[in-house]
């Protein structure tokens, strides 16, 4: 999508928690009416997503492909780097390599210290290997001695890199060192101006210019012809996270009483329950809900903010496959009017 000589583009983000076959088809949907990129998930206890990334690396020829995103603290930057290699090579040259320090590890007893280090020198760790750089990297977490690379041919290619975070820090590590930041789990216009100076910290010092660092949005999509039916479980998926995310976001101020009996209805597992309590502007924040007119006026504030790319994230609508006939059919053509 092009408006002036800024390049926008569309994505879909998507969950790792379907039948094998099923990302093939939703990815080459996605590709037939012209998505951008398609990303994985890399939340804690879904499938890896180099899983679904590999098969829709052999399905697709066009759309950029990566995992939003790998953890360091989960896997060595050494693993990481090897499958970012095997999904570049399965898509020819269309993979980005995505970080962010991950989110309720404690649930599976892993520490994450420095996060804002780890996922610097990952990176570092990462590139070195794909490029074949073996003059080694120190770190206070993840390094490489002098003369250590990979067993095995590599691209040589420089990984575009994208990292997930909310954070001042890490949003100025990426402002010397990615391409891209991703904001997940949110709507909100708001968002992107303060991502961006966050970026702009680190963009500065570095000497890069402001057209250097993308902002990704990305939130819960939900979009249907019955907008009502569609709000509704756009309001069950975001209760069982809206708290985390909304202490994230410096620009709102929610209610704690609210918040509180949200997260004692989805505790006690009663995730409908919990949503009816979300109101209607608090839900226009936090997904992408409603008709694929409503879905595309809220796509189109974020793009007039500066937003470089919006990810319509899992479940898409209804049902994964009609969410993304809409929104490939009626949702992106209003964008690209």
């Amino acid at each position: 999508m092009t408006r002036g000589p800024r390049r926008v583009e569309i994505g879909l983000g998507l969950q790792s928690d379907k039948p094998v076959g099923q990302y093939a088809r939703l990815a080459v949907l996605a590709e037939s009416y012209g998505f951008d990129v398609v990303s994985v998930f890399g939340d804690l206890l879904f499938q890896p997503p180099i899983v679904p990334l590999l098969e829709m690396a052999r399905s697709t020829t066009r759309v950029r492909l990566g995992a939003a995103c790998w953890n360091p603290f989960t896997q060595h930057p050494y693993e990481i780097a090897g499958q970012w290699l095997a999904l570049d090579a399965a898509s020819d040259g269309r993979a980005y390599l995505g970080l962010a320090r991950g989110t309720w590890l404690g649930a599976i007893g892993v520490a994450q210290p420095r996060p804002a280090v780890a996922v610097e020198e990952a990176i570092g760790v990462i590139s070195a290997l794909v490029t074949g750089d073996d003059s080694g990297r120190p770190g206070d977490l993840f390094s490489l001695a002098p003369g250590v690379r990979l067993r095995y041919p590599t691209s040589g290619r420089r990984p575009p890199v994208l990292i997930g975070t909310w954070g001042p820090r890490l949003a100025a590590v990426a402002g010397r060192i990615a391409d891209e930041v991703k904001i997940g789990g949110t709507a909100n216009p708001a968002t992107v101006g303060v991502m961006r100076e966050r970026i702009a910290v680190g963009r500065m010092a570095a000497g890069r210019p402001a057209e250097a660092v993308g902002v990704v949005v990305g939130a819960v999509t939900v979009v249907d012809r019955d907008g009502v039916a569609a709000r509704r479980r756009a309001r069950t998926e975001v209760a069982m996270y809206l708290a985390v995310v909304a202490d994230l976001d410096p620009t709102v101020q929610l209610e704690p009483a609210l918040l509180g009996e949200i997260n004692r209805l989805v505790d006690l597992g009663r995730h409908g329950a919990a949503g009816e309590l979300v109101p209607d502007d608090v839900l226009d924040l936090f997904a992408f809900s409603g008709t694929p007119e409503q879905v595309a006026a809220q796509a189109q504030a974020l793009i007039d903010a500066g937003a470089s790319r919006v990810e319509f994230g899992t479940p898409h609508g209804l049902t994964d496959q009609g969410g993304v006939a809409l929104l490939g059919a009626e949702v992106l053509p209003l964008l690209r009017r």
